[in-house]
């Protein structure tokens, strides 16, 4: 065995002395917070989100605080954007009457505790407030819920794509992929006869792209297998997962669900969408699943089969399968944040609300 710093040379990777990450060997971590901090600066300061429209006038007046993390590792090239942010900014709105005499002028505060890449595939959660609780301060509350939660949650989701795209890293990181393909097509054309070099190295050029797309196609996705237990019976925990009510009820969030064949199913607030595929009641569900955040034309299909070894205990067997490995933004973690949504936010979730064991 090797002493404490003699390992074996060829599987240490050394710092250069002129500080070169060799093929982004090592983990190139960026951290992001203030770049952070001034992106949501840029987007929201002064942003309007009324002027006029039933006499009122709404515009957010500048970030008040951004705090906690947000960074981007890169190793070969892969994006890995990690950030967990509590966000807040003020607002300002002014009430006047039809002959545009001012009723009040009030301030409030946009709280989102909690912006994170685990959940980059949903929108996160927005508070709103209003120094003024009259009925004029209400109402100027009430239109910038209405008004302003869209206007908000484009420039997060706008924040979120650029995280993925690699931040303040993008720049650099683009650069870094053009060099290679005009080295790559060089290459082609020398290794080619030199009878007719020109057509070669377009065709070898071709034959190279479609192979790699190909790779990404079969090798994009994964399949997820989980097996859970349960202290109830099959069909009790059958109904709960085709009942739309008590979806609400353990993910405190909206749902649609068909109990039909080929029906149409919505939940955590139409975040995933599909239908049903196969039903048999108490012993088999399954249905196409498809998440909104996933690149255009994308499905999977959950599987959960039930089985129930002795009355009062039920085993589910969950294979969910054609999961892609990145979403329409470029994370790289669908995969990891789906099994942790089937555990943590279904699974955990019914055994905590129903009372069917830890």
């Amino acid at each position: 065995m090797a002493k404490f710093g003699e390992g074996d040379k060829r599987w240490i990777v050394e710092d250069r002395p002129d500080g070169t990450n060799v093929h982004n060997w090592h983990w190139a971590e960026t951290n992001c917070l203030e770049w952070s901090r001034n992106f949501f600066n840029k987007q929201f300061s002064g942003a309007v989100i009324l002027a006029g429209e039933g006499n009122l006038f709404i515009k957010v007046n500048k970030i008040e605080k951004v705090e906690g993390e947000a960074y981007v590792n890169v190793r070969k090239g892969k994006i890995i954007p990690g950030y967990e942010l509590n966000v807040s900014l003020s607002w300002e709105g002014e009430a006047k009457d039809s002959e545009g005499k001012t009723l009040l002028k009030a301030d409030g505060l946009v709280d989102m505790p909690y912006i994170s890449d685990e959940n980059a595939d949903e929108d996160p959660e927005i508070r709103f407030s209003v120094k003024d609780e009259g009925p004029i301060g209400k109402t100027l509350k009430e239109a910038m819920v209405k008004k302003g939660k869209s206007i908000i949650l484009e420039k997060v989701r706008f924040y979120v794509e650029t995280m993925a795209k690699g931040g303040p890293c993008k720049d650099e990181l683009e650069s870094k992929k053009v060099a290679p393909k005009s080295a790559a097509s060089a290459t082609v054309a020398v290794e080619k006869p030199s009878a007719s070099p020109v057509v070669s190295a377009a065709a070898e050029t071709k034959v190279v792209k479609e192979k790699k797309k190909t790779t990404k196609t079969k090798e994009g996705f994964k399949t997820i297998t989980m097996t859970e237990k349960f202290n109830c019976r099959a069909k009790d925990l059958f109904e709960i997962l085709m009942d739309e009510n008590r979806w609400k009820g353990f993910t405190q969030s909206n749902a649609k669900i068909s109990k039909e064949v080929n029906g149409p199913i919505s939940v955590f607030d139409g975040s995933v969408t599909g239908m049903n595929l196969e039903l048999e009641e108490g012993k088999l569900i399954v249905q196409k699943w498809r998440f909104g955040s996933w690149p255009d034309g994308l499905d999977s299909t959950v599987r959960i089969a039930f089985e129930e070894p002795q009355p009062g205990v039920t085993i589910v067997n969950l294979t969910h399968t054609d999961v892609p490995e990145e979403d329409r933004y470029g994370n790289a973690t669908v995969v990891e944040n789906t099994e942790r949504g089937w555990r943590d936010l279904i699974f955990h979730r019914i055994r905590a609300v129903f009372g069917f064991g830890i």
